[in-house]
């Protein structure tokens, strides 16, 4: 399977093939970034969440102090996770705070997104959705 790096405090973090494997075998995927860089491109795969652990401020960035509730809202703690933001420093900062709030299997993506890019894989863009004047279905008598 590819290869896995011990680090302190418990953080198993994976190479990109590894991470990628895992996704494939049923691990969500916990995207750290901020929703800027989220909008840039994400990693390809179905079960994706966006949840900043830091937001950009005029004084630089700073933790989101609702991160472990809107994560807590939307996994549970024993769901299978790869955590992972731009280079790989925020993640591991996640993946503490989640340990520390009883989440159990999270992996980290070594070197983050730059890594998954370096390495070619599928990224994909959120949707925008705007109103489809198609799929407008107006009767003359309620125009």
């Amino acid at each position: 399977m590819g290869s896995l790096d011990s680090f302190e405090a418990g953080i198993v973090t994976v190479d990109v093939k590894t991470a990628k494997n895992l996704l494939h075998s049923g691990y969500a995927f916990l995207d750290v970034r901020t929703v800027e860089e989220f909008k840039e491109g994400h990693v390809a795969t179905e079960k994706i969440v966006n949840i900043p652990y830091q937001f950009n401020s005029p004084d630089g960035r700073v933790k989101n102090d609702r991160f472990l509730e809107e994560v807590s809202a939307v996994f549970k703690k024993d769901d299978r996770l790869v955590v992972s933001c731009r280079s790989g420093v925020r993640s591991l900062l996640a993946i503490e705070d989640l340990l520390n709030d009883g989440f159990k299997h999270l992996t980290d993506l070594g070197g983050g997104h730059l890594a998954w890019l370096e390495n070619g894989f599928p990224v994909a863009k959120p949707k925008v959705k705007t109103a489809d004047p198609k799929s407008v279905d107006l009767k003359a008598d309620e125009l």
